[in-house]
């Protein structure tokens, strides 16, 4: 058992190819992870946006609680004000 060596019609090159053309069409869209990280601009991690999403859908979803669309922003806004300790009922 060996490394096959790479060809022109090698799958591995073919992958790798399409791969490399992916990053030359998408450069300026993607995020340049060094640069952030070096400047100390802010944190790349996805986790504090992930979690203020699942806070949110908690405070939305009670039991037996039905909104209507264009009502949620309100509802959502007066449930995080009682939570938070800043309405008093």
């Amino acid at each position: 058992m060996g490394i096959e060596p790479l060809t022109r019609h090698s799958p591995l090159l073919a992958s790798g190819t399409n791969f490399l053309n992916y990053l030359k069409k998408h450069r300026k869209r993607l995020i340049n992870y060094h640069y952030f990280q070096q400047e100390q601009i802010c944190s790349i991690g996805s986790g504090a946006v992930e979690s203020a999403v699942k806070q949110i859908s908690y405070r939305v979803k009670l039991t037996g609680a039905q909104w209507r669309p264009e009502n949620v922003a309100n509802i959502l806004q007066l449930r995080c004000a009682y939570l938070n300790g800043q309405l008093a009922i």
